[in-house]
């Protein structure tokens, strides 16, 4: 494969085309310079021409050194920015999965929720149909809303039912009270009555007597 396929950033494309040309005129100099034989024997005119083709050599390799360094800088930032970016995916990377840990942990929390036998669940409500005849304002009512208005109907009737229970228990124990309060008085009485028949036993001998 070229260098010029894998190359392909212009910056050092221009390093590559003049190191080419650089080596093409260094070459044709050293050809010159064999051509020419001994300086001492060379033309002023051969000399002349060799002595520019070493200054615009010498002018070709300066330029190159430049085009060299700048590329060196700019990789070295490309290489800097590159290690930044990378650095970027690795965080927002480590973020996606942390965020797909906590979606992952939602999810089992729902599912937890989902599956949880409530306890309200196992509340004796009344059916559906009987709490919207007697509550005909919840119909439009979603499933959330509808369940808990129909716990606070089961709590107020529990409610009723309990105060209405202890009102029943208080007469039950006045019922019971008044009962004893009589089984006593009647037990007083028949005490009152043994001790009337026995002190008229007596009076009742005499009239026997006089029978």
């Amino acid at each position: 494969m070229a260098v010029d396929e894998v190359v392909t950033d212009p910056n050092l494309l221009t390093v590559l085309d003049a190191s080419r040309d650089t080596r093409v005129q260094a070459l044709s100099l050293v050809d010159q310079l064999a051509a020419a034989g001994p300086a001492e024997s060379a033309s002023a005119e051969a000399q002349l021409e060799t002595s520019k083709q070493q200054k615009l050599l010498i002018t070709n390799l300066a330029q190159l050194r430049g085009l060299h360094r700048a590329a060196y800088f700019g990789a070295r930032q490309t290489k800097a920015q590159t290690s930044e970016a990378r650095q970027e995916v690795d965080r927002l990377h480590l973020q996606l999965q942390n965020l797909y840990y906590e979606q992952r942990h939602l999810q089992g929390e729902i599912k937890a929720c989902e599956s949880y036998d409530h306890t309200y669940q196992q509340l004796p409500l009344i059916p559906v149909e009987d709490f919207l005849a007697q509550r005909p304002e919840h119909a439009n009512d979603d499933e959330n809303t509808l369940m808990v208005a129909r716990i606070e109907h089961e709590r107020s009737e529990r409610e009723s039912l309990e105060q209405k229970r202890m009102e029943l228990l208080k007469r039950k124990q006045k019922l019971i009270a008044d009962n004893k309060k009589r089984k006593d008085d009647l037990a007083n009485l028949d005490k009152e009555l043994e001790k009337f028949i026995d002190a008229a036993k007596p009076i009742q001998k005499l009239f026997d007597k006089n029978v």
